[in-house]
């Protein structure tokens, strides 16, 4: 059995609309369950990050992390909500992950990543990424001062991975996913514009390209292993809201949302809200369920389920 969690985001929703939610999603029966709207959630969202609406997922034990805007929330994995904090340092977070003891957080306005402490809890470190030309450097800072980085978001970071060989950042303005080892930081692997959600795997990486509407999978061999696997299609005739193409808001088909399901197969999301599971073995696709019809709707945060 699948079972995958996924955060949607709502692009152009006004006060009073949802802003997207938080969705269970059970691949074996293709049954969903919203377990949180972000209209509705009992949250205070004004002024709370509610035009970013609910982004990056991770868990701790037995609590579920969910990113908003400028803010981390913490829930039992009934969706109970445990607590909240924030930190004049976190500003449009996108994704998160844990690694160890820790939950990074991308901070896109500040151009950096923030640490918290999952034990404590509380942020207790920041790294605030500055680029001359194709090289970057790294500014540690502590995110309870008063003397951090201004909010400038030239580097649009938008994603954060870890591993047991450091942290793995990239965005739309990167120009690929950078590699900080704990002293450095150098480009791991250059990345077409626009890409998604980049990670390591395997012998490579794995990311959502997200201007060609696909998934894909470079390896560093001679290139067999390698994937593009297409996110699903949709008639204008089957979507809602497609006044939104017209602003530039939201278009069909729009890849980001990205997690292991095991070794071999993976699950990708798309707009309008859709996730897919892909078996890059085999080089196909296995299902596909879609949340909404709604083209302003897209998934965000992509986890498997962990909890029965």
């Amino acid at each position: 059995m699948v079972k995958l969690v996924a955060s949607s985001v709502v692009r152009g929703a006004q006060q009073g609309q949802s802003h997207g939610g938080v969705f269970l999603i059970d691949f074996t029966t293709q049954e969903i369950d919203q377990v949180i709207d972000w209209n509705t959630s009992g949250i205070d969202w004004q002024g709370r990050g509610w035009d970013r609406g609910l982004r990056g997922i991770a868990f701790d034990r037995d609590r579920v992390f969910i990113a908003a805007s400028d803010e981390l929330f913490a829930y039992t994995s009934d969706f109970e909500l445990i607590d909240s904090w924030r930190n004049p340092y976190l500003k449009h977070c996108h994704e998160i992950a844990v690694f160890n003891r820790s939950l990074f957080l991308t901070s896109t306005g500040y151009d950096s990543i923030l640490a918290f402490d999952l034990d404590k809890p509380g942020f207790n470190w920041g790294m605030n990424i500055q680029s001359a030309g194709i090289k970057f450097n790294p500014v540690s800072f502590d995110p309870l001062s008063d003397n951090g980085p201004m909010m400038l978001n030239r580097l649009h970071i938008n994603n954060v991975a870890c591993n047991e060989n450091g942290l793995y950042l990239s965005g739309l303005r990167t120009g690929g996913m950078l590699h900080f080892n704990g002293k450095v930081i150098n480009m791991a692997v250059e990345l077409p514009p626009g890409s998604h959600n980049a990670m390591p795997f395997r012998d490579g990486v794995l990311f959502n390209d997200t201007e060609q509407n696909v998934l894909r999978y470079a390896g560093r061999g001679e290139g067999e292993e390698d994937r593009a696997m297409a996110v699903p299609e949709f008639k204008i005739s089957d979507l809602t809201h497609i006044e939104a193409l017209d602003q530039q808001l939201a278009r069909p088909g729009f890849a980001r949302g990205l997690c292991l399901v095991s070794d071999t197969i993976v699950a990708g999301g798309a707009s309008p809200s859709t996730v897919t599971l892909y078996d890059l073995a085999a080089n196909k696709t296995l299902a596909s369920v879609r949340l909404s019809s709604d083209v302003r709707n897209a998934i965000h945060g992509l986890e498997v389920w962990p909890y029965e």
